[in-house]
C-alpha cells in the first residue's frame, strides 16, 4: 500500500535518480519536477529518463521568465551582494524552484516533497523554508539527512552500484572533480577534495571566456532602467536591442560572458556554520549591478540610499540564508522597491576584457544639477555660507578632542 504522494525536485542526474528509485522502495508514489531556470539541460531525456524509472507523473516548468522577473530583478534593484562579492545566482534561484514545486505538490494531492540537497549546504534550507512557508502541513523528504540513506550511499561508487543494479543509466564519461549549479543568472562550481589555494582548471569556466582570450574590441551598450529594472539594451555597435525580460538578461550573459566578465573564486560563510569555496560566473547580473549602481546613484536622494544600501545588506542574508518568503524579506523588498520609484533613465557603458566601463548617463529624474556644482557659476550657492556649515560640524569634534582626545592628553 502506498505511503503517498512525493514531488520530487529532479535533475535527470544519478543523484535525483537514485533518489527516485529508492523513494519507490520505500513505497511511495513518485512524482518528478524538473525546473527550466536556463541550465543547458536535454530537458526531453530527462522526461524519458524519470518515466522509465517508474516516475508516476513528470513535471518540466519553463519558469525563466518568472525567475528573471520576480526573483533576479528585486535582487537587480537591491544590488544584492553577500558579503561583497557573491551576487546570489542560487539562492534567488530555490525560492523559484521551490515555490512552483509547491504549487505542483498542492495540485496534485501531495502531503510530501522531496529533494537531493546535502545535508552540509545552504539549498535544503532554501528548498525547505520556502515549502513550509508556502506549504505549511507539507511533509519533507530530505534522503541526504536521513541515516539510512546515507549510511548505505556513502559516497559516487555506491550510488553508481546501486544505479547499475536498478537499471538507472550511469554516465558514461568520467566525473570533473566539481560540482556544478548552472542557471540563467550564473554558474557555480565547487571543487572537491581540492585546498583553497589551488587554482581553477581553465576548463571549469563555462559561462565567460577567459579574459585574456576575449574580443580586443570592446561592445558598447545603453541599458534603460524604470523603477529600478532594466526594460530595454541595446548594443551601439551593431543596434541589436531587446526589450523582454528575459531576452535583456540573456542578451547581457551573452555579451558579458564573450569578454569574460563576471568571474569570482571566494570562500564563503554558509548558514549553517561552515565555510565554502565557490567558484562563479555571473556575467549579465556583474554587468547589471554596475550600470544599476550608477542609474540608482544619480537619481535618488542621499539620504534614502543611505537607508536603501543597508537594507540591500539585509536584503541579501536574508535570501542567502533562504529567507526569502519571511515577513521581514517582505517587508524589506517592498521598502526597496519604494526606493526605485524614481530610478529611470539609461547607463552608456562599455564591455572589455573582464571589465564593465561607465561611460555615462541621462534620466528625466535626475537629481544632478550642472549650474549648481559647477565652478564657473554660482548659482543659488553662496560659498559664505560653508564656513557656517564647516564649524557647526566642528563643535562636536573639538569638543570630543577637548575632553578626550588628543588635545585633552597634552595638557
Amino acid at each position: 500500500m502506498s505511503k503517498g504522494k512525493v514531488v520530487l525536485a529532479y535533475s535527470g542526474g544519478l543523484d535525483t535518480s537514485c533518489i527516485l528509485v529508492w523513494l519507490k522502495e520505500q513505497g511511495y508514489d513518485v512524482i518528478t519536477y524538473l525546473a527550466n531556470i536556463g541550465q543547458d539541460e536535454d530537458f526531453e531525456a530527462a522526461r524519458k529518463k524519470a518515466e522509465s524509472l517508474g516516475a508516476k507523473k513528470v513535471f518540466i516548468e519553463d519558469l525563466r521568465t518568472e525567475f528573471v522577473e520576480d526573483f533576479i530583478w528585486p535582487a537587480v534593484q537591491a544590488n544584492a551582494v553577500y558579503e561583497d562579492r557573491y551576487l546570489l545566482g542560487t539562492a534567488v534561484a530555490r525560492p523559484c524552484i521551490a515555490r512552483r514545486q509547491v504549487e505542483i505538490a498542492r495540485r496534485e494531492g501531495a502531503q510530501y516533497v522531496s529533494h537531493g540537497a546535502t545535508g552540509k549546504g545552504n539549498d535544503q534550507i532554501r528548498f525547505e523554508l520556502t515549502c513550509y512557508a508556502l506549504y505549511p502541513e507539507v511533509k519533507i523528504i530530505a534522503p541526504w539527512r536521513i541515516p539510512e540513506f546515507y549510511n548505505r550511499f556513502r559516497g559516487r561508487t555506491d550510488l553508481m552500484e546501486y544505479a547499475r543494479e536498478h537499471g538507472i543509466p550511469v554516465p558514461v564519461t568520467p566525473r570533473a572533480p566539481w560540482s556544478m549549479d548552472a542557471n540563467l543568472m550564473h554558474i557555480r562550481s565547487e571543487l572537491f577534495l581540492s585546498g583553497s589555494e589551488s587554482r581553477a582548471p581553465a576548463d571549469l569556466y563555462l559561462m565567460t571566456k577567459n579574459p585574456e582570450d576575449s574580443p580586443n574590441v570592446q561592445d558598447v551598450l545603453e541599458i534603460e532602467f524604470k523603477k529600478g529594472v532594466p526594460v530595454k539594451v541595446t548594443n551601439m555597435n551593431d543596434g541589436i536591442s531587446k526589450n523582454t525580460a528575459l531576452d535583456v538578461f540573456s542578451y547581457l550573459n551573452e555579451i558579458g560572458g564573450k569578454h569574460g566578465v563576471g568571474r569570482i573564486d571566494i570562500v564563503e560563510n554558509r548558514f549553517i556554520g561552515m565555510k565554502s569555496r565557490g567558484i562563479y560566473e555571473t556575467p549579465g547580473g556583474t554587468v547589471l549591478l554596475k550600470a544599476h549602481l550608477d542609474i540608482e546613484t544619480f537619481t535618488m536622494d542621499k539620504e534614502v540610499r543611505r537607508i536603501k544600501q543597508g537594507l540591500g545588506i539585509k536584503f541579501s542574508e536574508l535570501v542567502y540564508n533562504g529567507f526569502w518568503y519571511s515577513p521581514e524579506c517582505n517587508f524589506v523588498r517592498h521598502c526597496i522597491a519604494k526606493s526605485q520609484e524614481n530610478v529611470e533613465g539609461k547607463v552608456q557603458l562599455s564591455v572589455l576584457k573582464g571589465q564593465v566601463y561607465i561611460l555615462g548617463r541621462e534620466s528625466p529624474k535626475s537629481l544632478y544639477n550642472e549650474e549648481l556644482v559647477s565652478m564657473d557659476v554660482q548659482g543659488d550657492y553662496d560659498p559664505c555660507d560653508a564656513s557656517g556649515f564647516i564649524r557647526i560640524n566642528a563643535v562636536r569634534l573639538r569638543e570630543h578632542h577637548r575632553l578626550q582626545g588628543l588635545s585633552s592628553t597634552k595638557q
